[in-house]
């Protein structure tokens, strides 16, 4: 791989990964306009492991509050009477909303890394989940914060989260939807789709890295695969910062308009035969 094409790999990752617009939809588009075969063993592993970059970014942005929530939830286990407290229960939510993505990414593997991997099934994520989420922000009370957090919303969440599975959909889109329509507020949703996603993608990413090693030596090689990784760490931060502040005052309506009008230009460009779906 040309590491210029991994920076600018890195960038898409790094912007697109925590905002609800799909970072493996924007990954698929770019790798394809890149000239890259989409559904390559070494693209989809490379895809998966340069989010480690994004999701290192969030666990240094949200440090303190892993922290906080590690250690509650580790006394509370020691220690019945401890119990009661938010950050024992939230520890709980974080593994419980992260399970369902875990089982059903393992079952699905070969679907997520072959079929899955094309431009039309972007399409239709972008497009299709869309409506979800505008339904989601039109509707949601926003009346519910963090300490309102319950397990039956953790695994709504954790749930939901699996459609994310499907490029185009969006992992954090997916979460921020099934928790706005749960009643939570627009930053709690935020920041849940960060909490819950950092298993989630560590998992997929690590995974990917250590049974694809091989692949990735002998093809793209890990020069350029580490570079997209430190690129998406930097600009991942960023994003994640930005995105707590927008969304603090704003509504996602933007991203909506923006998910359906990219899903048309890129159905245009298929069925023009500008470009292939894989």
């Amino acid at each position: 791989m040309d590491w210029l094409h991994a920076v600018i790999l890195g960038i898409v990752e790094g912007i697109t990964e925590y905002l609800p617009i799909s970072s493996t939809g924007h990954l698929t588009i770019v790798e394809k306009l890149l000239g890259y075969q989409v559904d390559a063993p070494e693209i989809t592993a490379f895809t998966a492991v340069i989010q480690i970059g994004a999701i290192l970014a969030a666990v240094i942005y949200f440090w303190k509050d892993i922290v906080r929530l590690a250690g509650g939830w580790f006394r509370g286990i020691g220690d019945s009477t401890k119990r009661n407290n938010p950050d024992y229960r939230m520890g709980w939510n974080v593994i419980i909303g992260s399970i369902p993505i875990a089982v059903v990414g393992l079952l699905l593997q070969d679907v997520i890394e072959g079929p899955f991997r094309s431009l039309w099934v972007v399409v239709a994520g972008l497009i299709g989940w869309s409506g979800v989420l505008w339904l989601a922000d039109s509707r949601g009370t926003l009346e519910r914060g963090e300490a309102t957090v319950t397990w039956k919303d953790a695994l709504i969440i954790g749930t939901v989260q699996c459609f994310a599975l499907i490029p185009g959909v969006s992992r954090s889109g997916a979460t921020i939807s099934a928790a706005l329509l749960r009643g939570i507020d627009r930053v709690t949703a935020t920041r849940l789709s960060f909490f819950f996603g950092i298993p989630a993608l560590a998992a997929a990413g690590t995974l990917q890295a250590v049974t694809q090693a091989g692949v990735i030596s002998s093809t793209l090689g890990w020069g350029p695969v580490l570079a997209g990784t430190a690129v998406s760490f930097v600009v991942g931060y960023a994003a994640i910062a930005w995105l707590l502040r927008f969304v603090a005052s704003n509504t996602f309506t933007g991203f909506v308009v923006y998910r359906v009008v990219l899903g048309i230009v890129i159905a245009g460009l298929l069925l023009a035969g500008v470009v292939t779906a894989v």
